[in-house]
């Protein structure tokens, strides 16, 4: 069995006992959150829509990471404008725990 859970802007294909990285979540490390599922996926019956409703993905974070440093610089040429800037987007680990289809 596995589902497709809505995790901020994203979308990620999950099964119980996967760890994932999903952005940056409020909670401290070691709580337990719930995510709602887009799509479950059991053997060949496939629920989606309005079927879903009350369906939870139960998860746990087990930490917080970083991802890779992005750098970047903008120019404009006769001018003297350079202007250098980088990001470094924060994630959180995430085991999931359980996939119930009905609450």
């Amino acid at each position: 069995m596995y589902a497709v859970i809505r995790v901020g802007t994203s979308q990620e294909r999950v099964t119980e006992g996967q760890v994932v990285r999903v952005d940056l979540r409020p909670e401290d490390i070691g709580a337990d959150v719930q995510f709602e599922p887009v799509l479950l996926v059991d053997g060949d019956s496939v629920v989606a829509g309005p079927a879903l409703k009350g369906a939870t993905v139960s998860a746990k974070i087990i930490g917080d990471e970083k991802g890779p440093k992005i750098r970047a610089l903008t120019y404009k040429a006769k001018s003297i404008q350079r202007k250098r800037w980088g990001h470094r987007q924060k994630y959180s680990t995430v085991e999931i725990l359980k996939i119930s289809p009905k609450a």
